[in-house]
């Protein structure tokens, strides 16, 4: 049980204690790719912790529910002699009621997560057809064309498809489209929407929880980061930005898809004209990489630990 305890504890602090660290270090999105690898990280550092906690809590309660009668007998004895609270009875009945209760909590936030995360992908999916269906393609362009008097541009997956509104096309430039649709390359290439799709499965699920929201949206924001980068580098830094000042204040795009300028757009036109120097980008690439050494590994350290000390006491 002090294993479960220790485990438990590890995930609180990794929830409680990480994302202000992880906000300090990726807030200006400088090294997005390990900013996004910090935070994923942490979030499946926390999870696993608890998970395993869970899974340890359910083998009790699986090796109770092997001998159902030892079951009913500790459950009878403690529901008729109360004042015996330490007996064997009353340990084996509390056991088991925890154990049953954590096994039936755990089974239902996995299912509602992976329901969540079908449903996010059948209507990405959905949208991906509807647009194809609706809209033309433009030789030269590589994405759906729709009629529309929003300026938007993102793309879904399942399948891949990048989509252009005509009042996109008819704000940008052509390097400014080009650098537009070589960030939304970089999406799709990236499986950046799965990773977005998983993640705001898991927030949905624990809504009560803000690291894991504000996990998500702060992976999101990276996210968009990463794919600037690339495109940047394709095109360069300024087609990039004239492109996301553009088409800034677009409508909101289809659940699943990732906009161009949809997230972080002040944030994003800052680090593009006004990148940071190399010295600042190596400490916090080193910090990052120190951050996400330590979350690896403190969950295997607590583990040791707690065994340790038990076989000491034994």
């Amino acid at each position: 049980m002090s294993l479960v305890i220790s485990l438990m504890l590890y995930g609180i602090a990794v929830a409680v204690f990480g994302p202000p660290v992880l906000r300090s270090l990726t807030h200006r999105g400088i090294a997005p790719r390990l900013g996004v690898v910090a935070w994923v990280v942490a979030i499946v550092g926390a999870l696993s912790a608890w998970g395993i906690a869970a899974m340890l809590v359910t083998v009790e309660f699986a090796t109770y529910w092997g001998h159902p009668k030892d079951v009913l007998r500790a459950c009878f004895a403690f529901l008729w002699t109360p004042m015996h609270l330490h007996g064997a009875a009353a340990s084996r009945a509390a056991t088991f009621a925890v154990a049953a209760l954590v096994a039936t909590g755990a089974v239902a936030l996995v299912v509602r997560a992976a329901r969540v995360a079908v449903q996010m992908r059948k209507r990405t999916s959905v949208h991906a057809r509807a647009v194809r269906l609706v809209g033309r393609r433009v030789p030269g362009i590589g994405a759906v064309v729709l009629d529309s008097p929003e300026r938007q541009v993102y793309c879904v997956p399942g399948p891949d498809t990048i989509v252009v509104t005509t009042a996109a096309l008819d704000a940008l430039s052509a390097d400014q489209l080009a650098a537009v649709l070589a960030h939304e390359r970089a999406h799709l290439s990236g499986r950046h929407a799965a990773l977005t799709a998983v993640l705001r499965a898991v927030a949905t699920t624990l809504p009560g929880l803000r690291f894991f929201t504000g996990g998500a949206a702060e992976i999101a924001r990276l996210l968009e980061m990463c794919a600037d980068d690339k495109a940047a580098d394709e095109h360069g830094s300024l087609p990039l930005l004239g492109g996301l000042l553009a088409i800034v204040g677009i409508a909101e795009a289809a659940p699943g898809a990732l906009a161009a300028a949809g997230t972080a757009v002040l944030a994003r036109a800052e680090r593009l004209a006004d990148p940071v120097g190399v010295i600042r980008w190596a400490t916090t690439s080193t910090a990052l990489v120190g951050v996400i050494a330590m979350t690896v590994t403190g969950s295997v350290l607590t583990a040791v630990t707690v065994a340790g000390f038990g076989a000491l006491l034994s």
